[in-house]
């Protein structure tokens, strides 16, 4: 009798950990209700505003200065009038197109989750979209990536390695290349 109640207690604390842990909420729950289930409000601004989102990293991080940052930091970097100018229309160039592709991204997004919640999708439809939005975010990551090449092109050796230091990136970087770099 006391094994067949153990067992049977047994079973009952297992079965309530198999249904404790299938009622575990996802880390998506809450998601279902966004306009985009792909895209939080946050990431929706980020791409309206032309905000660089992490996607130049890869510049940022090996002395290829960004513009809005280089503006934030004139002063210190002791910036020329011509590089300010230069720099502020590099910036503005910059984000006017990321915009435009941030919308485009925000509408292809759009079409994929109303495709899936209207049931109007197949491989092929599903394969067209998500490549047509890889594209755009490519040619996002681009549009960034190639600003922050060419900022580093109007500063002198030592303001980027400057800026390096500003940014916390540490102070004995030295830009790599030996590279011309511009100032005026």
């Amino acid at each position: 009798m006391k094994r067949t109640a153990l067992f049977a207690s047994v079973v009952v604390i297992v079965a309530s950990a198999a249904v404790a842990a299938a009622q575990t909420a996802s880390p998506y729950a809450g998601q279902e209700q966004r306009s985009i289930k792909a895209l939080s409000d946050q990431e929706m601004q980020d791409l309206r505003e032309g905000r660089g989102i992490g996607l130049a990293k890869a510049a940022e991080l090996n002395s290829y200065p960004g513009p809005l940052h280089v503006l934030q930091l004139a002063s210190q970097l002791e910036l020329s009038d011509a590089q300010r100018a230069a720099t502020e229309k590099l910036y503005a160039d910059m984000r006017s197109k990321a915009q435009l592709i941030g919308r485009n991204i925000i509408e292809a997004e759009r079409n994929l989750d109303q495709a899936f919640e209207g049931g109007r999708i197949d491989p092929a439809i599903l394969r067209a979209q998500v490549t047509a939005i890889a594209a755009l975010q490519g040619e996002l990551r681009a549009v960034h990536l190639e600003t922050h090449l060419a900022q580093r092109a109007l500063l002198r050796p030592e303001q980027v390695s400057h800026y390096d230091m500003l940014r916390g990136y540490g102070s004995n970087r030295t830009p790599h290349g030996g590279q011309h770099h511009g100032g005026g």
